[in-house]
């Protein structure tokens, strides 16, 4: 078995963990994170009917990425979620980090959200 075999399969089992334990509704709508080596995705979705009412990512043009960092990209797209959540009337949600740790890219990713005016 290849140690990255190993490793995707502890974020699965993590990914799981954190997924029993939250899960959105139309009050509260999830914010789930995915990270890659390169860029960062964030969507809010409401898992009673399964849609994804608002989503922001790293490759978005009009994003204004210059000279940042991968840690002030995630901010950025963070700020981007908040604003668009905020346009469709959602204040609260839950925060689903997808089986990453909360330090680095998604710590900063909820730092954006929450400076951008969603409560979690």
């Amino acid at each position: 078995m290849s140690p990255t075999s190993y490793r995707t399969r502890l974020k699965e089992r993590r990914k799981k963990r954190v997924r029993k334990k939250i899960s959105g509704t139309v009050e509260r709508p999830r914010l789930s994170v995915f990270r890659s080596n390169a860029h960062i995705y964030a969507q809010i979705i409401d898992d009673t009917r399964g849609h994804t009412l608002a989503a922001a990512s790293s490759l978005e043009k009009g994003l204004d990425l210059e000279g940042k960092d991968k840690k002030g990209v995630a901010r950025e797209v963070g700020k981007l979620i908040a604003a668009r959540a905020q346009d469709k009337g959602i204040e609260w949600v839950v925060f689903d980090r997808g089986g990453n740790l909360y330090h680095g890219r998604v710590k900063e990713l909820a730092e954006g959200a929450r400076e951008g005016g969603l409560k979690f």
